[in-house]
């Protein structure tokens, strides 16, 4: 599949089917760079979908699938910016901290303009939010969805 700029797509193949990101370094490089970095090192190959709220979002990231961790990398200075949390929004997960966003994100399923400012958005899925909307629920989630691959377009 061709992509308008493989640079900045990342292509997420989830137990659920494929979804595509529209990475965002406008809005938040260093975090763009962080989730890039990690997605070639395979770091979220296998990782589940710990956190995932009916109507809200689908979280992950977390190393040990139970959203207490994050990669060996330091945490990120927030890069907030105006960009709504909207359907199909991928956002940094945090601490209360605002600088202590690592690994883990999540997409909406849903308008969650409560979010705005507060995390750090730096995607928007493009094409496959049909199968974000079929990952299973909960908190945690039992025999949770995971992500299979996530890798750069252009390393594909």
């Amino acid at each position: 599949m061709a992509y308008e700029d493989p640079e900045n797509t990342l292509v997420m193949e989830t137990t659920q089917g494929p979804v595509v990101i529209r990475l965002r370094p406008d809005l938040a490089p260093n975090h763009v760079a962080r989730i890039k970095e990690l997605a070639g090192e395979g770091f979220y190959d296998g990782i589940v979908f710990h956190r995932v709220i009916d109507g809200f979002m689908a979280q992950c990231g977390c190393p040990h699938g139970i959203g207490t961790g994050g990669s060996s990398k330091p945490d990120l200075k927030a890069e907030f910016n105006a960009e709504p949390h909207v359907r199909g929004t991928c956002s940094m997960a945090r601490a209360q901290n605002p600088d202590s966003a690592n690994s883990q994100f999540f997409i909406c399923f849903d308008d969650a303009r409560f979010l705005d400012r507060q995390y750090t958005v730096w995607g928007q899925v493009i094409d496959g939010m049909d199968n974000v909307d079929k990952i299973k629920r909960g908190e945690p989630v039992r025999d949770p969805d995971s992500i299979v691959s996530m890798k750069v377009a252009s390393a594909l």
